[in-house]
């Protein structure tokens, strides 16, 4: 359809039906590289280079090169760029925020600095999002204090941050554990007015659940709905994956009744965190209830979703009803993946079932699925267990066959 569309679009060019103008070209573009067609928009850029009246502008170019850059290539971003220059249509700080964000998404940070002088020697000064960027990119490679400096720099300039700013700085320290550092700064930003947003509080939260601070993270939640922002979808699965993580079952239970009473909408993850917790307690009959509702709801299910379910009924001894429920995944048009085969083997390995193993494995490669390291020491760990060590050494030839580690 797509492609349809950018044909009728050129022979409406080319047999100048109308003649579009760079108003209408960056309508299509923009639509076309937000649904990763970025090739046909070059190919639209170039039509209209080859137009009498409507010449692109420098909208135009950057449209593409931000989708160049979003899809990693910031060679031909850049030579986009490049010649844009030749033709005497200057890049803006738009522009150079995407070729920024580019680098800093591959670590090219020498690249980037480069970049930043050329756009400041060209008196184009870096805006909120040109440091945000930046702040963002250095803390994803866990250079927190780096970033900080990036922030000193921005406030010395008289950019102020915004709440996205602090964010990546608040994401950075909690994803380096300075869970302190994370708070200071939220409290710093709400001192300087900003509002902290969904985002902000569900960065928090979560570093503090990864770290079973669950008391903190609480207090936290509960914050939320005093001041303003509704948790999402997110924040709900943050909290019940960090109460499950530490036992609290009861209070799982509360928060996703409360999640659910409150509108909003559980999701393949929601479920998939409660399902796991279950079968991670024993609470085998729940989880099974649980599983049924959403089954019959006819909630949209991946085969994620069922590896957990049969996951779980293995390692609580249900291994029929796992095996019951593997059969059904493919007139459910659902194809089992290696880990799907793999916890089907574990389960048969473990009840010292392995020709039913064996039997599994063959399936699984005849189905073009291949067996991976963890499926293979599964097997070879549960034939030594029965002391069938010819077969056990068949497993192991095969694994390293494939190149795989033991």
């Amino acid at each position: 359809m797509v492609k349809d569309a950018v044909e009728l679009f050129k022979k409406v060019v080319r047999e100048k039906i109308c003649e579009p103008d760079t108003v209408m070209y960056a309508t299509v573009m923009n639509g076309l590289c937000k649904r990763g067609y970025t090739e046909k928009t070059l190919s639209l850029l170039r039509l209209m280079e080859q137009g009498n009246n409507t010449k692109p502008n420098i909208n135009n170019y950057s449209i593409i090169i931000d989708a160049l850059c979003k899809d990693g290539n910031l060679d031909v971003a850049i030579n986009l760029m490049n010649e844009m220059k030749q033709k005497d249509i200057p890049p803006d700080i738009v522009t150079y925020n995407s070729i920024i964000d580019g680098m800093c998404k591959l670590g090219e940070w020498e690249k980037c600095k480069t970049f930043f002088s050329e756009m400041v020697n060209l008196n184009i000064y870096p805006n909120v999002q040109t440091f945000t960027i930046l702040t963002d990119g250095l803390c994803k490679e866990g250079k927190v204090e780096a970033a900080m400096e990036v922030m000193g720099y921005m406030i010395e300039k008289g950019v102020e941050p915004n709440v996205f700013t602090y964010n990546s700085i608040m994401d950075g320290y909690c994803l380096t554990g300075q869970l302190d550092e994370a708070r200071r700064l939220f409290d710093f930003m709400i001192n300087r007015c900003i509002e902290p947003n969904i985002i902000s509080y569900n960065i928090l939260i979560n570093g503090y659940c990864k770290k079973k601070k669950l008391p903190e993270a609480m207090q936290l939640f509960c914050e939320i709905s005093q001041k303003g922002p509704k948790p999402s979808t997110s924040t709900y699965n943050t909290i019940l994956q960090g109460l499950l993580g530490v036992g609290r079952i009861g209070s799982a239970k509360s928060i996703y009744a409360e999640m659910l009473s409150a509108g909003c909408i559980p999701n393949l993850y929601t479920h998939g965190i409660l399902l796991n917790g279950y079968f991670k307690y024993g609470l085998v009959e729940e989880a099974i209830s649980l599983f049924n509702k959403l089954e019959k709801k006819g909630e949209n299910t991946d085969i994620g979703f069922y590896n957990v379910v049969i996951n779980g009924l293995c390692k609580n001894g249900k291994l029929d009803e796992a095996h019951a429920l593997f059969e059904k995944l493919s007139s459910m048009g659902l194809l089992p993946n290696v880990k799907t085969y793999t916890v089907m083997i574990t389960g048969f390995c473990l009840q010292g079932l392995l020709d039913e193993a064996k039997y599994m494995l063959m399936k699984m490669v005849g189905n073009n699925c291949y067996p991976n390291n963890f499926t293979y020491n599964v097997m070879v760990q549960g034939f030594l267990r029965c002391s069938r060590i010819s077969e056990m050494t068949i497993f192991m030839k095969e694994m390293t066959g494939r190149g795989l580690l033991i």
